[in-house]
């Protein structure tokens, strides 16, 4: 009796059952495809930078509130609250603001794919006396 291909432990195969489907051409072809690989989708321009527009957005929020918030203490309207979270909500806030901004290029830095380079070889150091 002959047992199925799908029985037959792989150590027990023959070399023609485990290559019936899928030849050397069809692997490495297989491999090399980027597309296999990588799912390129088309991706909106939100959900690509929803991380830079909220940074960007909630760090002029809270600036704006500071600034707000600064002008009331020095225009000597309400001393209380304003005299710790003035200062502190424009510097926050600037500084999430700056780093939304910094964020948007490496974004886009990022989009672009990998620059394949030449593989380079070691030359030694030349010492000229």
């Amino acid at each position: 009796m002959e047992a199925e291909g799908n029985s037959i432990p792989l150590g027990d195969r023959s070399q023609s059952q485990s290559n019936d489907r899928l030849t050397e051409s069809t692997v490495f072809s297989l491999s090399q495809s980027e597309s296999l690989w990588t799912t390129e989708s088309s991706r909106s321009a939100w959900e690509i930078y929803q991380y830079p527009i909220l940074l960007l957005a909630t760090g002029g929020a809270v600036f704006i509130c500071g600034f707000v918030l600064s002008g009331l203490y020095f225009a000597r309207i309400s001393r209380m609250a304003t005299n710790i979270l003035g200062p502190a909500l424009l510097s926050i806030g600037l500084m999430v603001l700056v780093v939304g901004l910094v964020l948007v290029p490496i974004t886009r830095e990022n989009l672009k794919p990998p620059v394949k380079r030449q593989a380079s070889y070691y030359r030694p150091p030349q010492f000229n006396l």
